[in-house]
């Protein structure tokens, strides 16, 4: 089916992830320790350590942090004991907000998270408030100019839920969170590279902003991305 445009916000988003490199080991290691201690340290058995181990190794984090930080989650070595908390709120133009937490000291956490919305023109949401305007989905997205066709069906075959093709001719695979690594396996073996992969909250509708607006919204998503205890933010902004 065919959607609108998204390639230039991908293309924006993969540019400000860039210019964060330097703390997303941070991050990954946040994502493999809670990964790790939820589901233990057998990379077979734990679908969400692998897909943490993926990005450790796309980020050149070196085999000897990953599998320290693997057995400081499963008890072999002493670490901080991260917990996982969701916040809901809104931004500019009523735009949707979810920021996603790895904390070890969750009044710390909270009280920054508020503050950077208050700042900057949003406001926090009761739980749920926003959640509902988001699906939890795989989404792999290539570049125009890929095969359609040889994605439509290499995906679908391989448990895919939706293919969307937007105007500019970005291909977006959808697929349920469980089947993401299926359908991301069975297209890089057919030489399909996607240029993000990623199980994420897609948003199911989104609002444009523009000028002013925009630029404020980008703002106080930058500040929450660049809070120590955020993991992720998703939003439902068009930029």
């Amino acid at each position: 089916m065919a959607g609108h445009s998204k390639w230039a916000n991908i293309q924006h988003r993969k540019g400000r992830q860039d210019e964060k490199r330097g703390r997303i080991w941070t991050r990954i290691i946040r994502e493999i320790m809670v990964a790790a201690r939820q589901g233990g340290g057998d990379l077979d058995a734990n679908p969400r350590l692998r897909l943490a181990v993926e990005k450790a190794k796309a980020a050149n984090m070196p085999a000897d942090n990953i599998k320290r930080n693997i057995d400081k989650a499963t008890g072999n070595l002493e670490g901080v004991v991260y917990e996982e908390i969701r916040y809901e709120g809104y931004g500019i133009g009523g735009a949707a907000i979810i920021v996603d937490t790895m904390t070890d000291n969750r009044v710390r956490t909270v009280a920054e998270v508020r503050h950077a919305f208050n700042k900057h023109g949003g406001n926090m949401g009761t739980e749920g408030s926003v959640a509902f305007q988001f699906k939890h989905q795989g989404q792999l997205i290539f570049a125009p100019g890929t095969n359609e066709d040889q994605v439509m069906e290499i995906a679908l075959e391989a448990g895919a839920e939706d293919v969307i093709t937007d105007e500019e001719g970005a291909i977006e695979v959808l697929t349920a969170p469980g089947d993401f690594e299926a359908v991301k396996n069975a297209l890089q073996a057919a030489g399909l590279t996607p240029e993000m992969a990623e199980v994420t909250m897609r948003a199911e509708n989104t609002i444009a902003l523009e000028g002013d607006d925009a630029e404020r919204m980008q703002k106080l998503l930058d500040v929450l991305e660049d809070l120590d205890d955020v993991q992720n933010v998703y939003h439902n902004a068009e930029l």
